[in-house]
């Protein structure tokens, strides 16, 4: 099913003051897969005045502009009530993937508070181990403040996440296979 487009959108925004402004021109895009099949869009608003290094790294790999990137990657961990995870376009199983500043890299900062639902957040094995791994929160998760870094949200599309969340298990194993068929940056 392919979930369509994933679109990320870049925007200036305080941390006190988030909005759903779009304020750049360009923003990348996934089609995604769950068993060839279409289910539709989800478009995310991507932080970069408050963590850079953290949106651009996503924003990079979403193009694929270094060689490599999240094309054919799966969201391989999915939980209800809780997350979706993808980006390890190594193993496809949350061992591998990689940052565009080689290997893994620090904690940006902690600014932003994971305090509802469609948050995108950095997936990692500890502090300052991120790579290219990310997840969407279904719910807030305030308990994983101070470890993960938030850098983004869901601006349209939660019911899609909602799609893709019922096809997950507490255990995380997804229900058939949900692939990031390919990736890009369009033009808004």
């Amino acid at each position: 099913m392919i979930l369509s487009i994933i679109n990320i959108v870049q925007a200036h925004v305080e941390p006190s003051q988030l909005s759903d402004k779009v304020l750049y021109d360009k923003y990348p895009d996934h089609d995604i897969n769950i068993e060839d099949k279409p289910i539709g869009r989800i478009i995310f608003q991507l932080y970069n005045d408050v963590v850079p290094k953290t949106a651009e790294n996503f924003r990079a790999l979403c193009t694929g502009e270094r060689g490599f990137g999240y094309r054919d990657s799966t969201f391989h961990r999915v939980i209800p009530q809780f997350m979706l995870q993808g980006g390890d376009f190594e193993r496809h199983n949350g061992t591998g993937g990689r940052s565009i500043y080689g290997g893994k890299f620090e904690d940006e900062n902690f600014q932003l508070k994971h305090t509802k639902e469609g948050l995108l957040s950095m997936a990692n094995a500890g502090r300052n181990t991120n790579g290219s791994q990310f997840f969407v929160t279904t719910v807030a998760t305030p308990w994983l403040d101070g470890k993960h870094v938030v850098f983004g949200e869901v601006t349209d599309g939660m019911d899609i996440v909602r799609k893709v969340e019922a096809l997950g298990s507490q255990s995380g194993k997804t229900q058939k296979r949900i692939t990031i068929a390919s990736c890009g940056e369009l033009d808004r």
